[in-house]
């Protein structure tokens, strides 16, 4: 049978995206009714020697791969430059160097092809991933409670209409994704580290090593994870970490997995009671999102509050451009809804930090 989708007859149509926000490049073409076309993600090798991304490096990176990537995404497509509607990237947060490569690189597209330029907040687009079509059955109507935990960020947030996001709470010193980096690099497993502990804990016990469960049963829902990295590594002998046996390092990464995935839980519990009303979906996006033992977990808490459960794609939970020409896609969405045009953002800057209580502005005036 052939393939339907929404149409929206007002709006430019199809978007073409770049992220390059952090050590991943990509590009994606995505139709306003939400079907994808192409998309395409490099991930950078020149970070492993230095155990965690080095932003000269990145950017660097991506200024070299973008052309080649941009002009492969349009292949794959079947399509010429001048057939896209809207060109978009991602402008904040992020590392600065990348976003300004990412940026100015749609910018140039769009003054070439004389199309809209829309700047997208990464943590929005990862917050409407849910909403593309076909990842979340229901789909994920507002208000939802979005869990968002990646290699810098680990937030509860309340998603509760385009434009219109609540901070429930976020972590108070390092994120998820950077303590598994980080006890990774411990156990010698190299760099990115998330994968590589997930691989070693399914040989070990998940309790056989006692750790902390960092603000476990403390009203509100921030996360800390500094002091449960500590704790490992004082689980470690000082001399040489990498020769620890196989099974007992095994044992520390499932404890330390099941540790992570225990406070998650426990915050995830005191969100959905700062909710203003009841969410629809329970929603997790970012890249420890990929992570089986904490995907499962979460699987249950939503089910014991019968709640649907959303998680993307595991290729669309870490940096993508598809989230991104999504995020804008909901944003022309909901201003056309609103009568307003769709954003211009030619002259706007990437931001290192980008808040999502900006985006509420986007929502109401003409910008």
């Amino acid at each position: 049978m052939p393939h339907t989708e929404p149409t929206c007859p007002d709006l430019p149509t199809p978007v073409m995206a770049i992220e390059s926000s952090c050590d991943d490049t990509a590009c994606a073409i995505v139709t306003t009714g939400g079907r994808i076309l192409a998309e395409a993600t490099l991930s950078q090798s020149g970070h492993v020697p230095f155990g965690g991304v080095v932003p000269e490096i990145a950017a660097r990176a991506h200024l070299g791969a973008l052309p080649a990537l941009v002009r492969d995404t349009l292949r794959t497509a079947g399509m010429q430059p001048h057939e896209l509607g809207a060109i978009a990237a991602s402008c904040g947060p992020g590392l600065i160097g990348g976003l300004i490569v990412g940026a100015d690189m749609g910018k140039g597209m769009a003054i070439a092809l004389d199309r809209p330029f829309i700047a997208v907040n990464h943590i929005e687009a990862h917050a409407l991933t849910a909403r593309l079509p076909g990842v979340a059955s229901n789909g994920a109507p507002f208000p939802y409670l979005l869990l968002l935990v990646s290699g810098g960020h680990c937030q509860c947030i309340a998603v509760e209409g385009i434009g219109h996001y609540r901070r429930l709470g976020g972590t108070i010193d390092d994120a998820a994704g950077e303590a598994f980096d980080k006890v990774a690099k411990m156990l010698g497993l190299g760099w990115p580290g998330g994968p590589a502990v997930e691989r070693l804990a399914r040989e070990g016990d998940p309790h056989a090593v006692p750790l902390p469960r960092p603000l476990l049963g403390r009203a509100g829902c921030d996360f800390s994870f500094s002091g449960l990295k500590t704790a490992v590594a004082q689980k470690l002998p000082t001399e040489v970490r990498a020769a620890l046996p196989r099974q007992q390092a095994a044992d520390i990464a499932a404890s330390f997995q099941q540790a992570v995935s225990d406070i998650v839980i426990d915050r995830l519990g005191h969100a959905l009671d700062m909710m203003d009303q009841r969410p629809t979906t329970l929603v997790v996006a970012g890249g420890v999102a990929a992570n089986g033992v904490l995907r499962a977990r979460l699987q249950e808490f939503a089910t014991a509050h019968d709640l649907p459960f959303a998680a993307p794609p595991l290729r669309l939970c870490t940096d993508n451009a598809v989230m991104v020409a999504w995020a804008a896609i909901e944003t022309m969405r909901a201003r056309a809804a609103l009568g307003l045009p769709i954003p211009d953002d030619i002259a706007m800057r990437p931001r290192p930090r980008w808040p999502l209580s900006d985006m509420a502005q986007r929502m109401t005036a003409d910008v």
